[in-house]
């Protein structure tokens, strides 16, 4: 049995103390502890988290490997601090049936850099006219437990009314990318006065709060649970306050992009180049005014979650004009940093309130087992080391997936992901991502009940 001995480290209520890894749990957690038989660690002046948990990754494979695989985007994962990610729907072939998503947590499980768990398809292929295969991907070694069609609406009532009772069923919960189709044909941007300004068709907020109303009122009458992916705008920050009131079952995410990014970016700031396609993305980027709304409805927890929405894409889909560039950007490397920068430099969150919203709630909300436990004695030893006081301008060298359709490329960024610890054992040690061979040796060892 391995064993890895953390010392120093400090903990998320501000209290030093070291960390013993032994197999797959936290073995102790106190001062002074015994290094006998351990690897030691130092981590004087580095936080230790509760390994991350993603609930909103684009893994890209099946079918666009040329962007990303499950192999590249568990490194990005990992060497973002991550120990857990949810694969969305979106790939090809469409993970609406059993055999996709099995595919998809096998490849995970292989690479062993991070806990894959698919998510499945709401509907058949995306299209929003009949429903995937829910119970055969629920009842599969998967054991899905999280559905949606992300990157596309469940816009027809009647088919998210039946996908809610479907799934209600079994405990899981829908999660809706609120997106109505008809207000946003050909939409490139935040509707708006910068919009008309640029020439682009405008993605205007009500599109997203008429769904999420739709969507709480149905879930509400289901009595099913909702999760609503990248809220973007100050409303649906109202709409998702009322609900909660209410007693409604629903959750909701916001990504790193959509609190710290605004609109005016599309126009070129500070000599940059407008039109830079590298800040395209589904919902788009919104007002300053909608920015700070986030940030307070994640303070004050109308906002359960940071999710990445990593999304992949080759530098042919984002270097060309804007109306023809693919929307997303990848957000696995750098979310903790923008986390750091947006909403605990200005005080709104403390360490603890991170590992709730970058740990805990994922974890709880998409049913992640062996996640989201905190850094206690019998915990599982999934763990995250930062370093707080650490300042970079963000580089094509912090990207450990295949693409680099970042936004923060040349930002000045804070704090840095020093090691991350997976199934007890390292997957990024000094900063460094370990060998693909070692990580997928140990994962097998485990598999196997022999580490």
């Amino acid at each position: 049995m391995t064993a890895h001995l953390i010392r120093g480290a400090q903990l998320v209520d501000g209290t030093r103390a070291d960390i013993r890894l032994e197999g797959r749990r936290i073995s102790a957690v106190g001062s002074g502890l015994d290094a006998a038989g351990a690897t030691v660690v130092d981590a004087d002046g580095l936080i230790a988290l509760p390994g991350l948990v993603d609930l909103h990754t684009h893994l890209r494979e099946p079918g666009a490997e040329e962007s990303e695989t499950v192999l590249t985007g568990s490194r990005a994962a990992a060497a973002g601090g991550f120990t857990a990610v949810n694969a969305m729907a979106n790939s090809s072939p469409v993970a609406d049936t059993a055999g996709v998503v099995e595919q998809v947590q096998a490849l995970g499980d292989d690479a062993g850099y991070v806990t894959v768990r698919p998510i499945g398809a709401v509907s058949q292929g995306l299209q929003g006219t009949h429903l995937s295969e829910i119970g055969a991907m629920a009842t599969s070694r998967a054991k899905v437990r999280v559905f949606s069609d992300d990157g596309s609406c469940v816009a027809d009532p009647l088919l998210m009314r039946r996908a809610l009772e479907y799934i209600k069923g079994f405990g899981g919960v829908l999660a809706q990318h609120a997106q109505e189709p008809r207000l946003t044909i050909g939409a490139q941007m935040n509707e708006g006065r910068l919009s008309s300004e640029l020439g682009l068709a405008g993605w205007p907020a009500v599109a997203e709060e008429a769904i999420i109303a739709r969507d709480v009122l149905l879930a509400d009458h289901v009595g099913a649970r909702l999760h609503v992916c990248h809220v973007s705008t100050a409303g649906s920050v109202e709409v998702i306050r009322w609900a909660k009131s209410r007693g409604i079952d629903v959750t909701a995410e916001v990504t790193p992009h959509h609190l710290v990014l605004t609109e005016d970016l599309i126009a070129g700031v500070d000599g940059a180049p407008g039109y830079d396609a590298r800040y395209k993305v589904n919902p788009p980027l919104r007002s300053r005014e909608d920015v700070d709304a986030l940030r307070a409805a994640l303070a004050d927890g109308t906002i359960d979650i940071v999710a990445t929405d990593h999304a992949p894409h080759t530098a042919e889909a984002k270097c060309c004009e804007w109306p023809a560039a693919a929307n997303g950007m990848v957000g696995l490397e750098s979310a903790l940093s923008v986390v750091h920068a947006a909403v605990v430099e200005d005080g709104r969150l403390g360490w603890s309130d991170v590992a709730r919203v970058l740990s805990e709630a994922p974890a709880r909300i998409g049913q992640v087992a062996g996640h989201g436990q905190g850094v206690t004695e019998g915990a599982p030893a999934e763990l995250t080391l930062y370093d707080p006081a650490a300042v970079r301008e963000f580089s094509v060298d912090d990207l450990a997936g295949q693409s680099q359709n970042s936004p923060y490329l040349g930002m000045r960024l804070p704090g840095r992901v020093v090691a991350t610890f997976h199934l007890g054992n390292p997957t990024l040690l000094d900063g460094r991502l370990v060998d693909a061979e070692t990580v997928a040796a140990h994962a097998a060892a485990v598999r196997a009940g022999t580490a």
